[in-house]
């Protein structure tokens, strides 16, 4: 098992992994003046609409190897079960995190709002396993994902989104409800749903969240629902 892949739980409910690769990569059509999607992004003031972070997903090497045993033992908020997950899971309170710790000194942190709250999670982990003994350091620090929603306030008409723009959409409700939209430039994936709901995923930086959405806005005004 990967060191970066999170147990079940880390899900937002969306498709899997092998759902998100299997949806075509847009050619270089998709940014010919001909294209569906060329147009000038909307700014946010146009529709006072700003995505909203929901989860930060970020990695640290602390440097050392992890007797696992031993700190779920010892560490407040922490189980590990071998059997079905090759990592301690640690819980705080505040920033209300959890951490995933493997045996090699990686760590992945998740549930973090912002940035800042990601990094200084994650110092406090790494504060837990020096308290515990080991020689642990805080370094290679990196936001590997970031999660943001928003509510577009119509609703969508998805067969039709997904008719004008197949070339990089998928689109089957039988197994689940929205679209998934893959973005190119900023390379994001967008899960829209007809109510009008929209999650966005894949991003490393807040400024790629919202350049996508400025990106989508007008193509899903495009099927507003009438």
């Amino acid at each position: 098992m990967s060191e970066y892949e999170g147990p079940p739980s880390v899900s937002l409910s969306a498709p899997s992994l092998a759902d998100l690769k299997s949806v075509p990569t847009p050619g270089p059509s998709y940014f010919s003046l001909n294209s569906p999607a060329a147009f000038t992004p909307s700014t946010p003031m146009d529709h006072g609409i700003e995505p909203t972070i929901q989860n930060i997903v970020s990695t640290v090497n602390l440097g050392c190897r992890l007797d696992l045993k031993q700190i779920a033992l010892h560490a407040r908020n922490a189980e590990y079960n071998p059997k079905r997950f090759a990592a301690v899971i640690m819980r705080i309170r505040e920033p209300r995190t959890t951490a995933l710790l493997f045996n090699s000194g990686k760590m992945v942190c998740t549930g973090a709002k912002s940035e800042e709250e990601s990094r200084l999670a994650a110092r406090k982990y790494a504060r837990v396993v020096q308290k515990l003994g080991f020689p642990a350091k805080f370094t290679e620090f990196k936001i590997q994902n970031m999660v943001g929603s928003c509510d577009v306030k119509f609703p969508i008409r998805l067969e039709g989104l997904y008719a004008q723009h197949g070339q990089f959409s998928h689109y089957e409700p039988e197994l689940f409800p929205g679209l998934i939209y893959r973005m190119l430039r900023p390379k994001i994936v967008l899960l829209i749903f007809v109510s009008g709901k929209v999650v966005l995923t894949g991003a490393k930086d807040r400024n790629d969240i919202n350049a996508a959405f400025e990106c989508i806005y007008p193509i899903l005004k495009n099927f507003k629902k009438k």
